[in-house]
């Protein structure tokens, strides 16, 4: 019978979903059968499922460590912010509808059905589940019909590992301070916790774990030191979207991070490599001169596109595209490339008609329906193998596309200018296939010599993760803290 064990944190961005995808790793090199879960998900970077439908990336890279094709009961309800105070609502895998923040407490309680459906789905797959929470576990507020945490936790019957972050400041406060502020029959069901992203001597915090554990009598599984190998793989949320200026490089690729910004791990793979000096541009800085400015895909891709303007990319766009500079736009970024964008069926909100930027010679019109596949083909004109993902609402025409980026199955995709320097795509992943990379690398002067695909950076940087946690977590304490699952 297959167990579980959830693991929540004391905040966002504490590391638990890079905990879980080591952890999933370590658990099977021993032989294990194991499925990553999460109940809720909230974030645009999401990925394309084996069977059809959409996940947080975060459970998509959870599953790799389990060495299994990711699918859509991993993540049954995921939600993607549209706004400040709204979010798309995708539920196993497939979009119901947009909804207002404040309207959420009241759709909370008709999910948690799907959510346990899907997680009992994946036990029967399984010799154990790694459960993943979402935010903080000490969200009180957020606490009546919760299906993220501990609403989960406690209708799933199954154990909590509380994950703090060292490096944040407060780690001692943040856990003693889950136990003291949480329900009673909540904090009972964490037995555990894990110290992350500790940087020095670990030695100078064996006192504070002590004292974590006395306060608690939660059981001290582990203090994991900070691990270079963890930047390659792909980041959950844009706010931990970081890049280091690095000297020596020999081109320079700028981003403007935009509200609504998605699958920005489109850009790990230039980010890895020393010759690339990647720029996120935050708003209020101007696009800077580069060789290559890269609009990414995005949730919102009309009102990112007024954002754009709002800023005056727009106008430094343009300065970059009179000094010969490129220009690659991706899915939304591709979309706004066009000369008009119209969104009759109010797909994104209610702006139904906005004029693009008018660098590439087509329209894209918003569709109710949603492209969810993975694909592979070449890219053009140098007919290298490329594969990847699509996953928009629109379709997009228009006389540049019969300058086609790429030829999936047959078929033209995307769209180039008529000097080669403007390229649209709705193919995400593009930058992954180091061939189609080094492509695109020498179009704006960088010769690279061959490059190797980036999934095999993500692979190496799993398995040494892996390694770094069986040198400072407790495996065997976790897996004695994994309950059977039983049905209801």
């Amino acid at each position: 019978m297959a167990r579980a064990l959830m693991f929540q944190g004391t905040g966002s961005s504490v590391g638990k979903s890079v905990l879980v995808a080591g952890l999933a790793r370590v658990l099977t090199r021993r032989g294990l059968r194991v499925r990553p879960f999460k109940p809720q998900n909230m974030s645009n970077n999401a990925a394309v499922t084996a069977d059809g439908g959409e996940i947080g990336r975060a459970q998509a890279l959870q599953a790799r460590g389990c060495g299994v094709p990711p699918t859509v009961d991993m993540n049954p309800v995921l939600l993607k912010p549209q706004s400040e105070i709204g979010a798309q609502l995708v539920v196993r895998g497939k979009v119901q509808r947009a909804f207002q923040a404040k309207e959420y407490a009241s759709i909370k309680p008709t999910l948690m059905p799907e959510v346990l459906d899907a997680f009992y789905g994946l036990t029967d797959q399984a010799d154990i589940v790694l459960v993943e929470g979402a935010g903080s576990a000490s969200e009180i507020n957020l606490r009546a019909h919760d299906i993220a945490n501990m609403g989960f936790a406690q209708a799933a019957d199954m154990d909590v590992v509380l994950v703090g972050d060292i490096d944040r400041g407060g780690v001692i406060a943040s856990l003693v301070g889950t136990k003291a502020v949480c329900d009673a029959k909540d904090s009972d069901r964490i037995k555990g916790f894990i110290v992350n992203r500790m940087r020095g001597d670990p030695l100078l915090f064996a006192d504070g774990m002590d004292f974590i554990a006395d306060r608690t009598g939660w059981e001290a599984l582990g203090l994991v030191p900070h691990c270079d190998a963890v930047r390659a793989l792909p980041a959950e949320d844009a706010a931990d979207l970081q890049t280091v200026s690095k000297r020596g490089a020999r081109v320079r690729v700028a981003v403007p991070h935009m509200p609504c910004i998605a699958n920005f791990d489109d850009l790990d793979p230039l980010n890895a490599m020393p010759d690339v000096d990647l720029l996120i541009v935050e708003p209020g800085q101007p696009l800077p001169v580069c060789d290559l400015v890269i609009l990414p895909g995005s949730k919102a891709t009309i009102s990112d596109l007024e954002f754009f303007r709002n800023h005056g990319w727009d106008v430094d766009l343009a300065g970059h595209v009179r000094r010969k500079g490129a220009v690659l736009g991706i899915c939304g970024g591709y979309q706004m490339l066009g000369q008009l964008i119209s969104d009759p069926d109010g797909v994104e909100g209610s702006v139904t008609e906005t004029a693009g930027l008018g660098l590439l010679d087509v329209t894209t019109r918003l569709t109710l329906d949603k492209q969810l596949v993975e694909v592979e083909g070449l890219l053009l004109p140098e007919k290298v193998p490329v594969s990847g993902y699509e996953i928009h609402m629109g379709r997009t025409t228009g006389a540049a596309c019969e300058r086609p980026f790429a030829s999936i199955a047959g078929q033209n995709q995307g769209a180039c200018s008529a000097d080669g320097r403007i390229w649209g795509t709705y193919l995400h992943g593009v930058l992954s296939n180091g061939a189609a990379r080094q492509a695109l690398l020498n179009r704006i002067g960088l010769d690279t010599g061959p490059l190797r695909d980036h999934n095999e950076d993500v692979e190496e940087a799993l398995d040494s993760w892996a390694d770094h946690l069986e040198k400072h977590v407790d495996i065997g304490a976790l897996l004695a803290l994994a309950r059977v699952v039983k049905r209801p």
